[in-house]
């Protein structure tokens, strides 16, 4: 079915004669076939988004309806690769068009040519329901594929299956479904990006993310299935903290969707990620990443979608049962692709000229994380982590995007510029982040590391809130006119910045901290002050404490080999309560 073009208004095309077409539904416009999808029907009059560029573009231009709702290929050949935000295969457009892509092009996602072998799980006279495993791929060294009896399929007897080298257009099984009628599979299963994949049971996050980034695990933790959002002015490091948590958090997938960032941090994600090696396997980290590129110079209407494309992928590898991280950098970018379009469909405009519906889209996206059971008859779960950056303007969080985000998401991670100037990397601010997991994953922590993980985190949140009420002090009478407690509550307090949170991405041994380390870390921090406050007590100066040898070696010890941390801990603990025995001893006779 066709209708024509009557008005064009950038990526915004309204074409008549569409009277059987329906929302949401994937048009051609044009003669370059250009991409577009319906946003809203009225009579046979349709307002449709066009997700590349619309220069050229003019009244009486064909329209042609596909009937299909924008959808993803899902199959063998995602991870590695390089997408836009409509998950066209950007090496293979490159290789196809040069360096500038050509509008119109049409290239599948998955490599129809590309050989893999697939290795039956399934037997003939098999019943299956859906997301019963067929059989696997090993798509990369790091990663196995799990091809799964599609969502739509409910019940479905095998009648034939085989091993083999197929594409992923090979017919690698013969289902017969409940009605007698026969159907052929291949690899490819496809999905509405804007519809949720289905599971059987969700469950409540209960297992911590590990990134290795000290201030996170420890003082703001994510789950596995959660949901952040790290908010932060230009120049903070919101790139920097999703890059690190791409390369070092303990999930199976990493899906990392650039969506509306500048081309220049783009290139760099394409760049490193294909150099950085895999901490867990000592293979390529885009071994087990799919990348999805929407700079800011790409049209507009893409970026919008390419938050969907992206969760649905994770949704997919989720189903394997595998643990996936979504990282979009940023949700603010892709507000204001709403915005734009909200603007030229005339909407009513909400707050800042965002759209009324602004809160519900950032909550669709969010809700599509957690911990689920797979559908399938063997028990698998899987987990979906959404991690979103916030790019609020000139860091003020009061504005829609930030306040959206904060009332869905339960972990907030607030970087602050003041921070990131004086080179305190991650720059998130210890006052202003929160976390809401904590009483959950309290179990996982006590099973691990006993009741005093939990304290220890407790007593650090409070050294560090007495030390900015005391700086208030401080800024108006000199540290000099506190007591000697107060002086050593400012000391442990630096301690804690500068020793314990402040991490090096450029030092191996300090780039990623085990929860073994950072708990032996914080408990020595929290040791020499506990040993401190006993010697001032009885009458130890606190400038001899505060000198001891061992405090150097404190400093030192975030660096130290993760191999074998353990024994050169106990030395530092041995060494400190020796020091300060003394230093208490001096006190007393003097």
């Amino acid at each position: 079915m066709s209708g024509k073009v009557i008005k064009v208004s950038g990526p915004l095309v309204v074409a008549d004669g569409l009277a059987d077409a329906n929302v949401s539904d994937v048009v051609r416009v044009g003669a370059q076939h250009l991409i577009g999808e319906i946003l809203n029907m009225t009579g046979d009059s349709a307002s449709i988004q066009v997700y590349e560029e619309t220069s050229g573009l003019g009244p009486g231009a064909e329209v042609i309806t596909t009937g299909m709702p924008l959808s993803v290929e899902l199959g063998p050949g995602m991870l590695e690769n390089i997408y836009d935000g409509i998950q066209r295969p950007l090496p293979e457009i490159r290789d196809l068009t040069g360096e500038t892509i050509a509008r119109g092009v049409d290239v599948p996602a998955l490599n129809r040519k590309k050989i893999w072998h697939f290795d039956a799980v399934a037997k003939p006279g098999d019943e299956l329901k859906a997301g019963d495993v067929l059989g696997t791929v090993q798509e990369t060294t790091a990663i196995l594929h799990k091809i799964m009896l599609p969502a739509d399929i409910a019940k479905a007897t095998v009648k034939k299956i085989e091993s083999g080298d197929f594409t992923v257009e090979g017919k690698i099984a013969t289902v017969v479904l409940p009605d007698g009628t026969e159907r052929e599979l291949d690899m490819i299963q496809r999905w509405p990006v804007r519809i949720q994949r289905p599971y059987q049971t969700k469950y409540t996050p209960s297992r911590p993310l590990n990134s290795g980034q000290r201030v996170i695990d420890t003082l703001f933790p994510v789950a596995k299935g959660g949901t952040a959002a790290v908010p932060g002015p230009f120049g903070s490091g919101k790139t920097v903290v999703q890059h690190q948590l791409a390369k070092w958090s303990d999930v199976d997938i990493v899906v990392y969707i650039g969506c509306g960032e500048r081309g220049n941090e783009m290139t760099d994600v394409l760049n490193e990620f294909p150099e950085l090696k895999d901490p867990r396997s000592g293979e390529p980290l885009m071994k087990r990443t799919v990348l999805i590129a929407n700079t800011s110079d790409m049209p507009v209407a893409a970026r919008e979608a390419s938050i969907y494309t992206g969760i649905t992928i994770a949704e997919y590898f989720r189903d394997m049962g595998y643990d996936v991280a979504v990282l979009a950098d940023s949700t603010s970018r892709w507000a204001e692709a709403l915005r734009e379009m909200s603007g030229r469909l005339e909407e009513m405009p909400g707050e800042e000229g965002y759209p009324a519906y602004l809160a519900s889209r950032i909550a669709q996206f969010y809700e599509r994380a957690g911990v689920v059971e797979c559908l399938g008859s063997d028990e698998r779960q899987g987990s979906v982590t959404a991690i979103g950056a916030v790019s609020p303007p000139g860091g003020d969080t009061s504005e829609p995007v930030s306040q959206a985000t904060m009332r869905i998401v339960k972990v907030f991670w607030a970087l602050d510029s003041s921070l990131a100037y004086a080179r305190h990397f991650p720059a998130i601010h210890w006052l202003n982040s929160y976390s809401l997991y904590t009483d959950s994953l309290r179990p996982f922590y006590e099973k691990e590391f006993g009741p005093t993980y939990m304290s220890n985190r407790t007593k650090a949140m409070n050294i560090l809130q007495e030390e900015a009420e005391l700086q208030e002090i401080v800024q108006l009478v000199g540290q000099d006119s506190l007591s000697a407690s107060d002086q050593l509550t400012m000391e442990t307090a630096r301690m804690i910045r500068e020793d314990f949170l402040q991490q090096n991405a450029f030092v191996d041994e300090d780039a990623y901290s085990s929860y073994g380390k950072q708990f032996r870390l914080l408990d020595i921090v929290l040791q020499y002050d506990a040993l401190c406050r006993e010697a001032l007590a009885k009458g130890a100066e606190l400038k001899s404490l505060i000198n001891i040898p061992s405090r150097e070696a404190i400093g030192r010890a975030k660096t130290e080999d993760p191999n074998n941390y353990a024994a050169i801990y106990d030395g530092i603990l041995a060494n400190m309560r020796k020091e300060i025995a003394e230093a208490a001893q001096g006190g007393e006779e003097q």
